[in-house]
């Protein structure tokens, strides 16, 4: 009995601690900015019928390897929409999203440039700040691929930005 307080208690920090990264993962990965609370909460209710506890190895790179899946799931499901409708206005606060902060400059819009893949992995490293195996524990490549991806991100926003310096 105890011990199962003591995960309950464990799944409690867990989602304070991780709710707002998955969720921002989510309102970038799902298929719309509606959908996203609904994934975030299904990843946390995975993970817990998974019968992992919170305090095995890494459980951010769990959480965000089921959000990932339950994104792509919930992409194939659902029909693209025909006119976007909604326009989201990013919150530029300090308690905002990172990636939503930068989500109108310059950087910003290079790194929505990229091509989905190396975005990902631009957005698992600097705004999640996942390491290497971390990533390539939740994208199912190996380390090696995600340098790769990585390397060739980073080269690509540095030709971006000093293209707009010329301009």
């Amino acid at each position: 009995m105890r011990s199962r307080q003591r995960d309950g208690e464990a799944f409690d920090r867990l989602v304070e601690e991780h709710y707002d990264d998955v969720l921002a993962y989510c309102r970038r990965h799902a298929p719309s900015y509606d959908d996203a609370p609904d994934v975030a909460q299904e990843t946390f209710l995975r993970f817990v019928r998974s019968g992992c506890s919170p305090s095995d190895g890494k459980p951010l790179a769990y959480l965000f390897t089921i959000a990932r899946n339950l994104c792509i799931d919930a992409a194939r499901a659902k029909r693209p929409p025909a006119a976007l409708l909604d326009v989201d206005v990013p919150d530029r606060s300090p308690d905002a999203d990172p990636a939503a902060a930068c989500a109108g400059s310059e950087v910003g819009a290079l790194v929505e440039a990229l091509d989905p893949d190396l975005r990902e992995v631009v957005e698992l490293r600097f705004d999640q700040g996942f390491k290497v195996g971390e990533i390539a524990s939740v994208l199912g490549v190996s380390r090696f691929a995600v340098n790769r991806r990585l390397n060739r991100a980073l080269a690509e926003l540095k030709r971006g930005l000093e293209g707009r310096e010329r301009s």
